[in-house]
């Protein structure tokens, strides 16, 4: 029997061709109009029909990536709330670079001015649960998937540029602290009790972005003018091997407006899905949100 894939006898579906393996399996042939079936990471997949095996009939092996993706997601498929950035809502885009960002990174998506990039961003609250309003006082997700040619790439941000803590082991006991009661399940969507102003007193290094929380940034009027900052420093590489430290931060074309909390609490009352709504509506009549993405240099 030969081992060579290319040699295998092969079977045809409506207009898709398909090659068979020892056992007469079919297997994907990626390329013409057909598109490209991919790994949640973005890699092409050949086969979707069969797990890899020991042996012709050997028992179904952990190396199949595929596979373990697939059962992951279907053992998964009744989604559970999300512990932190619940009540989110995203849109799809693209990406276009101004300008060729070869000098200082060697990613694929940066290499050539005006090439486009499919893009999903999510924007969140941060505390509260999917049931809570849109227009709670709470620090505002902001993150972004770039579907690259060598696959996927995120880059998860707020829309504050700094971030609670420095060392991620006290992340848990932020979570905790900001959380409502657990005696009593509230506040919810907000931080103003005494579980939360504890851990700030214990905190210093939080002092800069509890200042950013008590201001209107966390209030914000809309998605659409809302600012997002990608929080770490990433190191680009460019092909010469040199490393450049930069920053994310992504700048609302409409500008950035917040509303005071006056109206958050009238709008929260009126309509708690405010902000999904107000994004949803301008992408229906065409006035598609835009952000300008500045990298800077640390």
């Amino acid at each position: 029997m030969a081992n060579d894939f290319e040699k295998r006898p092969t079977a045809k579906f409506g207009d898709v061709e398909f090659q068979r393996g020892q056992g007469g399996e079919v297997h994907q042939v990626a390329g013409g109009d057909v598109p490209t079936l991919t790994t949640q990471q973005g890699v092409p997949v050949a086969d979707d029909q069969n797990t890899l095996k020991a042996g012709a009939r050997g028992p179904s092996l952990l190396e199949d990536q595929h596979f373990r993706e697939k059962i992951f997601k279907f053992d998964h498929e009744r989604i559970p709330e999300r512990v932190v950035h619940a009540r989110g809502f995203g849109a799809h885009g693209y990406f276009e670079p101004y300008e060729s960002l070869s000098d200082i990174t060697s990613a694929d998506l940066f290499q050539r001015a005006g090439e486009q990039t499919p893009v999903f961003v999510r924007f969140s609250t941060v505390a509260g649960n999917m049931g809570s309003p849109d227009l709670a006082r709470d620090v505002r997700g902001f993150a972004v998937k770039f579907y690259t040619k060598e696959g996927n790439w995120d880059i998860v941000g707020n829309n504050i540029p700094i971030f609670f803590i420095q060392d991620a082991i006290k992340f848990p006991d932020l979570i905790h602290a900001a959380k409502q009661e657990p005696d009593r399940g509230f506040p919810q969507a907000q931080t103003a009790h005494d579980n939360f102003w504890d851990y700030m007193s214990l905190t210093p290094e939080a002092m800069a972005m509890v200042m950013w929380i008590m201001s209107d940034r966390t209030i914000p009027r809309s998605f659409r003018f809302m600012e997002g900052f990608g929080i770490h420093t990433f190191r680009f590489i460019n092909a010469e091997g040199k490393s450049t430290f930069v920053k994310f931060h992504w700048k609302p074309k409409q500008g950035m407006q917040s509303v005071v909390w006056n109206e958050a609490l009238k709008i929260n009352g009126a309509d708690p899905d405010f902000h999904r709504r107000d994004l949803w509506d301008a992408i229906q009549r065409g006035d598609y949100p835009e952000w300008e993405a500045r990298l800077s240099a640390v």
